[in-house]
């Protein structure tokens, strides 16, 4: 069925490591190996064996309006006359910044470059010379990019691979990095204390996106505002998958928490390769030339990146389109735990906006169908809940999702995606698979 994909697998793997260019697509987490994509349209993504898939994966969050948005594509076609790269200045960059700004309140200045990971090092670089303190406090399954300072109880693909820690990260910077679990102030009140006058910032996904799909209890965010306000600390939201995707002024705007700085990517460059981080001017302006914190970047601001980013931003700031987003996924939601009640099958299915992720989490003894909204499996809240889930089941649930024309995440510790090119005949095609995969399993 995959035999064009195997045959460039092969190939892959006498040339790059492991065959991939990102460990999140090897598809080891799934007890497989990576699918070859050749092309893509709308809400669609096709194999190079031909086979078509409803994506859900919108190359990991970015394509928030679909592959090949018209708009977007005739943008790039007209900046790629003028060239792809200059190594200087360009209009482009200040009209995308002024977008931003305008977003969200909290940025009055912003920094462009090249991925989100550059912008998440940066901004913690940023934090530590601005407070003038060493440690930073990062939240157990939260990923912020491959930075040493981050690869430190990470979720996502690391944790799919089984590298809580990666090798290679020195442990005198890892003792830098304090970890709490997500969802639970008691712990970061009890390591402010700890090390108090020590902690620069405290970066967190509003709602993480990197163990599944995870929102933040009530009172979670404000008491991380308060506490590093208390302690003279910066907060830093790391909105690379949130920003522009669950609401168009971020996580930040649907929650009304103001952090001191964010970390953007992903949909600011439409789906080409940006980064952002931006904050308040007293902290920004601490960056070079006007400060001493030195951060740099050839391709910061490329002339595509920003095209397809001011394109993009501009066509989601119209009417209804964020309604629309939500009601797809509420759709979505409702049809799997619908199924999943109906077949006694133990799920747990986080949605918040357009991310969600379905857990497939033991069964949780307090719940009946009856009083199950988001499903009987015990719910998702943090690090250790997550890891909860059962991952042959969910990689059985990939698989035939897949063999049916679903793209999934190929794996239970990613978020999926819809966008704004998916249709209401998307997501019922979707939930009828799911349905025929859990009525065989009930049987």
């Amino acid at each position: 069925m995959f035999q064009k994909s195997e045959q460039l697998y092969q190939r892959a793997k006498k040339c790059i490591p492991g065959g991939v260019n990102s460990p999140a697509r090897a598809f080891k987490a799934v007890d497989g190996n990576p699918l070859f994509i050749e092309r893509a349209q709308g809400s669609r993504i096709y194999d190079v064996d031909g086979h078509e898939y409803i994506d859900y994966v919108g190359s990991w969050g970015p394509l928030i309006l679909g592959h090949c948005h018209p708009e977007v594509i005739d943008s790039l076609q007209e900046t790629l006359k003028n060239g792809t790269s200059y190594g200087a200045s360009t209009k482009k960059e200040i009209d995308l910044a002024e977008l931003i700004c305008e977003a969200l309140p909290s940025v009055e200045k912003v920094r462009l470059t090249s991925s989100g990971t550059e912008a998440s090092m940066s901004a913690l670089r940023l934090a530590r010379a601005f407070t003038k303190r060493p440690m930073i406090l990062k939240f157990e399954g939260c990923y912020h990019g491959h930075g040493d300072s981050f690869l430190v109880k990470a979720g996502s693909g690391v944790a799919t691979l089984g590298l809580p820690d990666s090798p290679g990260v020195p442990s005198e910077l890892a003792q830098l990095t304090l970890t709490s679990s997500f969802n639970q102030l008691s712990q970061v009140e009890q390591l402010f204390s700890q090390h108090q006058g020590k902690i620069a910032a405290v970066i967190v996904e509003p709602v993480v996106g990197n163990m599944g799909c995870v929102p933040p209890k009530p009172g979670f965010l404000k008491g991380l505002r308060k506490l590093t306000e208390e302690n003279e600390s910066l907060l830093i939201f790391d909105e690379v998958m949130t920003g522009f995707r669950i609401a168009y002024g971020g996580a930040q705007s649907r929650f009304g928490i103001t952090p001191d700085l964010t970390v953007l990517g992903k949909i600011i460059g439409g789906g080409l390769p940006v980064g952002a981080y931006g904050g308040r001017h007293k902290i920004m302006d601490q960056l070079a030339p006007n400060g001493p914190v030195y951060q740099a970047g050839t391709l910061s601001g490329n002339p595509l990146a920003v095209t397809a980013g001011i394109a993009t931003l501009k066509i989601l700031k119209r009417t209804g389109t964020y309604e629309k987003l939500e009601n797809l996924t509420s759709q979505l939601e409702k049809g799997f735990i619908k199924i999943a009640n109906e077949t006694n099958i133990p799920v747990f299915i986080n949605h918040i906006g357009s991310m969600f992720t379905l857990f497939f989490t033991p069964r949780d003894l307090n719940k009946s169908p009856d009083l199950s909204d988001q499903g009987m499996g015990l719910p998702v809240f943090n690090w250790d809940s997550a890891k909860q889930s059962d991952l042959s089941r969910f990689s059985e649930f990939f698989w035939q999702m897949l063999n049916r024309g679903i793209y999934l995440a190929p794996s239970q510790y990613e978020s999926g995606f819809l966008s704004t090119a998916h249709t209401s005949m998307d997501i019922q095609n979707t939930i009828d698979s799911a349905e025929v995969i859990f009525k065989n399993w009930a049987h």
